[in-house]
């Protein structure tokens, strides 16, 4: 018989795997919204990445309720889930890795970004961060409440602080390094599930097993 404290355990894990499914879908789903900076730092590629990731671990959640629920003696839905709990880790990896990847070059990969984003785009960073220009005041629009006119954007021309990569990549080290440390973290969880669930179908396989052996013996059970 699968103990309390086994199930209890492995429920706990199976929460979390849907609190994980939530948090992803959740996010990948708000960070489509209208927002110049969260639209520079992450592609659209990461947010259906991450949706995605979100649906399979969600369907692997209900995959485990399936399978939990059935009798001692079917245990071909904890070993589905086993096999679909092994399909997550790698789509964890791959999402993750591909967040991780673009933190490699970043800033040159947020200065293609920022190049590519209309004038009024650009103005609107640049007041919002107060800051002219992405590497130099070359790159500055000219225009809004802080890059008013060409001779104020020389003065910050001997300031490096005074140029948009510094904030900016300073944001996307938050957003992108929690991010993917985040998904990695689901690895935990994951591989946990993974090893509670082996030792659910391990204990049932052994009341089966000492089921039989009793009705064998003729329910007198062990001495």
């Amino acid at each position: 018989m699968v103990s309390t404290r086994l199930l209890g355990v492995w429920a706990f894990l199976d929460f979390l795997l849907l609190v994980a499914a939530a948090v992803t879908i959740a996010f990948s789903f708000v960070w489509q919204q209208p927002n110049l900076l969260i639209n520079m730092v992450f592609r659209k590629a990461d947010l259906t990445g991450g949706f995605a990731l979100g649906i399979a671990l969600l369907i692997t959640f209900a995959i485990s309720i399936g399978a939990i629920i059935q009798p001692n003696h079917v245990i071909i839905g904890l070993v589905i889930l086993n096999w679909a709990l092994i399909l997550d880790a790698l789509g964890i990896i791959v999402v993750g890795s591909f967040i991780w990847f673009y933190t490699l070059q970043e800033r040159n990969n947020l200065q293609k970004v920022f190049s590519g984003l209309t004038t009024d785009q650009q103005i609107s960073i640049q007041d919002q961060l107060q800051c002219c220009g992405y590497f130099s005041p070359a790159d500055a629009a000219i225009g809004g409440a802080f890059c008013q006119n060409n001779t104020f954007v020389q003065t910050t021309v001997n300031d490096s602080s005074n140029f948009c990569v510094t904030p900016i990549t300073d944001f996307a080290d938050m957003s992108l390094n929690n991010t993917f440390t985040t998904i990695y973290g689901y690895m935990a969880i994951v591989i946990c599930l993974f090893l509670a669930s082996l030792c659910v179908i391990k204990k049932r396989q052994e009341a089966e097993r000492f089921k039989k052996i009793d009705s064998k013996r003729g329910g007198k059970g062990f001495v």
